[in-house]
């Protein structure tokens, strides 16, 4: 997996949506969205953008039930970046269970071949035993 194309093809996804949405075509723009998702959800700030501009599009196309979906997502991404874990394939829409891992669609499935999600949940937290440890040192006279 390589790590820097995910980040460009996130990226690349953002701009078609930013495009189809300048459009008014914003069914469009949400496929983009949900691909990258699908690319991004790993990282903290990728993922945040993601569903912001999914937030952004469902209000234009008045979806309540989208808008209410991606304010619950929203504030969930930090949780999950936290422990590292995400749904691997997901497309972080309200019409599938956020909680749910998906089959990678078979044009990004290679980008992921040797991904684990349990080596990010094992990174996280290595970092935030850390992070305490160092707080606990700190605190301590």
């Amino acid at each position: 997996m390589d790590r820097k194309r995910l980040k460009q093809k996130f990226e690349a996804e953002m701009q078609l949506a930013l495009e189809d949405e300048r459009r008014g075509e914003l069914e469009l723009a949400f496929r983009h969205l949900e691909r990258a998702h699908i690319l991004g959800q790993r990282w903290l700030t990728r993922h945040w953008r993601s569903h912001w501009a999914m937030l952004r599009v469902a209000k234009a196309k008045r979806e309540s039930k989208e808008v209410r979906g991606q304010i619950t997502r929203l504030a969930a991404v930090p949780l999950g970046w936290l422990t590292g874990w995400v749904p691997k394939g997901n497309t972080g829409g309200a019409n599938v269970n956020p909680l749910k891992p998906m089959p990678y669609p078979p044009e990004l499935a290679a980008e992921f071949s040797g991904y684990r999600v349990w080596r990010d949940v094992a990174l996280r937290g290595v970092v935030l035993v850390g992070i305490v440890f160092a707080a606990a040192g700190r605190l301590s006279p």
